[in-house]
């Protein structure tokens, strides 16, 4: 009864500033929540205690939090994970994280050992020491070594766990910092080796020295001892620019490329000569992904020439060096109208592609024989989910994972020379995959388009539309989202007889750049119809009525899970909107989304304005009607997606009277896994909300 007098009270006194706000169409002078946007504020973080100690009563007090919590801590801190390697000096590296060792710790082995059962490791940096000598929550973000011996490294290390990084000289030799050595401080920065002594850097010199978006738009050459010398510089309304190393073989270093990215989408790449910068011809959605045997190497995210979107082409340097202007590409692969290129990477001189075909995946070598591309497909796992961890800069081995839904994750040593992959480690099952089956079905959009989804169920389901379903969807920036092995949603969900849904919609990568770019901008709202297609095709097929579907969604996913029970409340009765995007008539002044302006649009733009207006769910909130109750939750240290979007989202229902919980984790930044004591938590709480509204 307390709850329904506050609502009701809540609602009397919001609706004079709700009307103002939706008639102003949410003007930065009708918004009475952007106080919220001051991140670290007293009366912000005084709101967000307050939000999460009231979640916290109602979703850790429920009987199931604990063994939730349990089961998805021993998940997150088990022995017997696989140590995820990257080749490094003849070995791999590996950053482990447990009970006891939260930050984590960088260590080292033969590749000889790591084949074992047991490897034996060799501690380069405690993470959690770290911390507490240096009063930090330092948070690995990778190291990038100088080859050929790769034992001095440039480290980046997060406070908190956010974009922004400060980068460190390590020595791994001697297991320490460099004494005097290369440091940079926190920023949203860059740097590769050119020697010993020279460094190629995209920073913030001086404050302020930021694009919109808030990445680095100068690159300078940095020697030991020496002034650096500045290589490039964009335009602060750019959106980023960096320095690209071309390394060789036996480690040397040829050359440099700049790259400036005009938009996150479109970029124009020069080579750096002695006569200064040199433009690659290329069109400017096209994207540099490798450097081997003297070909510089791009994906094409458009159609130029002759060749199609989605097509992976070659520039021989020597070519470009002598003239660039008149320099030939050729053809590395073409894909299909059922293929998309996921990832390109070169191992000593081999280049790697990464493919999904019908949302499966392959991955093919090229050898660059007589001045042609030749390829063979490696013969790895079919239909199965393949990613590439890693490649050897010394030969032609590299690492994969393989995993399906019910298929615990495997890793792979594959050699693009030719020899057999081994499969190295697996996974233990971490849930009895036994009573479950996959499918795969296609729904029919709004424009008659078939959108394709899988489904994981179980064996004895009831077509009675009574299944607790989780369905999930990202939809943006050309990301994939085939099959992967999840334990904690096997173990948490599917043993309790839920299912599972992946929306491979638009705006994603499934199907190539077309995919993308079919529901970008004025297009969006494809995207979301695609979602509402599923949805429906699932209540159709008796698999999960709106009373037992709940969807999940986070970052570009919490755009569209905000949108979705804004439009289509009536299709689902729970929403889980983490680290989202929320704001999209603000989002382009809060932190990175200045960036993001070539995937929705640009609101400051009165034409884009009117058309990312009819979906930006913050303002389309409404009093007096009944969306489901969603679960709302961000991060304080996310640096890319504001949590303002998710505070003022909760602030307006709130203002409007509807229900929603609100959860804000103070350490990890974007995502919000930095930690896995933290992450168990984070896990638990969202299955326990979604056990209350699809399976009571």
């Amino acid at each position: 009864m307390k709850l329904l007098i506050r609502a009701a009270a809540a609602l009397a006194l919001a609706l004079p500033a709700a009307v103002a706000f939706a008639q102003n169409g949410g003007q930065d002078a009708a918004d009475p929540f952007q106080w919220l946007e001051d991140i670290n504020a007293p009366s912000s973080m005084a709101w967000v205690e307050g939000q999460n100690s009231r979640t916290a009563d109602r979703l850790e007090k429920d009987l199931r939090y604990a063994p939730f919590h349990a089961e998805a801590l021993a998940i997150f801190t088990a022995q017997d994970r696989i140590p995820i390697p990257r080749f490094r000096a003849g070995g791999v590296d590996n950053v482990w994280q447990d009970a006891d060792h939260v930050h984590g710790i960088w260590r080292h082995a033969t590749l000889a050992s790591y084949r074992t059962a047991a490897p034996e490791w060799t501690t380069l940096l405690d993470l959690d020491a770290l911390s507490k000598a240096e009063g930090k929550n330092w948070i690995w973000k990778g190291a990038q070594c100088l080859k050929p011996a790769q034992t001095l490294c440039l480290v980046r290390l997060s406070n908190g766990g956010g974009d922004a990084v400060e980068i460190r000289e390590f020595d791994t030799e001697a297991r320490r910092f460099v004494d005097g050595g290369f440091r940079f401080p926190a920023g949203k920065q860059d740097a590769e080796w050119l020697d010993h002594d020279t460094l190629a850097v995209a920073r913030p010199w001086v404050f302020g020295e930021v694009t919109r978006s808030g990445y680095p738009y100068v690159v300078k050459l940095v020697t030991r001892g020496a002034k650096p010398v500045e290589l490039f510089r964009g335009q602060p309304t750019d959106v980023s620019a960096g320095g690209g190393v071309l390394t060789g073989a036996g480690g040397r270093a040829e050359g440099i490329v700049v790259r400036r990215g005009v938009s996150f989408f479109e970029s124009e790449y020069s080579l750096v000569t002695d006569q200064g910068l040199v433009r690659i011809p290329l069109p400017r959605k096209a994207e540099q992904e490798a450097f081997v045997d003297g070909q510089l190497v791009f994906e094409l995210k458009q159609a130029w020439g002759h060749f199609q979107a989605g097509a992976v082409i070659s520039y021989d340097l020597a070519a470009l060096r002598a003239d660039a202007a008149h320099a030939q590409p050729q053809l590395v692969f073409q894909p299909g109208p059922r293929q998309a290129v996921q990832q390109v990477a070169a191992t000593h001189d081999r280049l790697i592609v990464a493919l999904l075909e019908d949302v499966k995946g392959a991955v093919d070598a090229y050898a660059h024989v007589a001045g042609r591309w030749t390829g063979r497909r490696l013969a790895l796992p079919r239909n199965a989910n393949i990613t590439l961890v890693d490649t050897a800069p010394r030969d032609e081995q590299l690492f994969v994972t393989v995993e399906s839904f019910l298929e615990p994750t495997s890793l792979w040593l594959a050699d693009a020379a030719g020899a057999a992959p081994a499969k190295l480690k697996a996974l233990p099952p971490r849930f009895d995959a036994s009573r479950e089956v996959v499918e795969q079905f296609w729904a029919t959009s709004s424009d008659g388009t078939k959108i394709p989804y899988f489904l994981v169920r179980p064996k004895a389901m009831k077509p009675n539309g009574a299944t607790p379903t989780i369905m999930y969807g990202y939809g943006g920036f050309e990301v994939a989202k085939p099959p992967v092995y999840l334990p904690e949603m096997g173990k948490i969900w599917l043993e309790r007889g839920g299912a599972y849904v992946i929306a491979n919609i638009r705006g994603g990568g499934e199907f190539g750049p077309a995919w993308h770019q079919s529901a970008l901008r004025e297009k969006r709202q494809l995207a979301f119809d695609d979602f509402a297609a599923i949805a429906r095709d699932l209540a159709a097929r008796k698999i999960a009525d709106a009373k037992h579907l709940g969807i999940y969604g986070r970052s570009n996913g919490g755009v569209l899970t905000s949108v979705s029970i804004t439009q289509h409340p009536e299709l689902w009765n729970a929403a889980v909107i983490e680290s989202p995007l929320i704001d999209m008539l603000r989002y382009s002044h809060l932190s990175a989304g200045a960036s993001w302006v070539g995937e929705y649009g640009d609101p400051d733009v009165p034409a884009d304005r009117a058309f990312i207006a009819k979906y930006s769910a913050y303002q389309l909130l409404k009093p007096g009607v009944t969306y489901p109750e969603p679960y709302i939750t961000t991060n304080t240290r996310d640096d890319r997606v504001h949590p303002g979007h998710a505070r003022k989202f909760a602030a307006r229902l709130a203002e409007i009277g509807a229900p929603y919980l609100y959860y804000e984790q103070t350490f990890g930044g974007h995502a919000n896994d930095a930690d896995p004591a933290l992450n168990a938590r984070r896990w638990a709480r969202h299955y326990v909300y979604l056990a209350q509204k699809l399976m009571d």
